[in-house]
């Protein structure tokens, strides 16, 4: 079980690490992105984001210029939440094996439940490993 949670930490921080440098090349931002990561058994929070972990999962939440972001995991869930732009929401909730990523733009809107396939409006993207679904509008 340990490689699943190592595997599942890589993916999500190489996940956290190219939106860190999309972030860092994008000349719009006005302020540095927003940062919650959670390793299995932590929370983490600012004014825009949360992330909070059981003791297997791992949750990630980024937030910048505007956006919100909530990820909460567990049962081996790995999810990550990217909010970019005023209006952004992104709600993520890992509570089956497997990872999950939910990037909204400027008034977009991800909902990834875990159960369910993810909902998608305005300039957004989401992929679920843990339903095997995803949506882009």
């Amino acid at each position: 079980m340990k490689t699943v949670a190592r595997t599942a930490l890589g993916f999500v921080v190489a996940a956290a690490g190219a939106t860190a440098v999309s972030l860092a090349a994008s000349p719009s931002a006005s302020a540095a992105p927003s940062l919650c990561p959670a390793l299995p058994g932590q929370s983490s929070s600012t004014t825009s984001c949360s992330a909070e972990s059981g003791p297997t999962g791992l949750a990630l939440a980024i937030t910048d210029n505007g956006g919100k972001a909530t990820s909460t995991a567990d049962n081996f869930a790995g999810p990550a939440a990217i909010a970019l732009g005023p209006g952004a929401t992104v709600t993520m909730t890992g509570d089956r094996a497997g990872l999950a990523i939910g990037i909204a733009g400027a008034g977009g809107e991800v909902v990834v439940d875990g159960k369910n396939g993810p909902t998608c409006k305005g300039p957004a993207f989401a992929g679920d490993f843990q339903t095997f679904k995803g949506c882009m509008s």
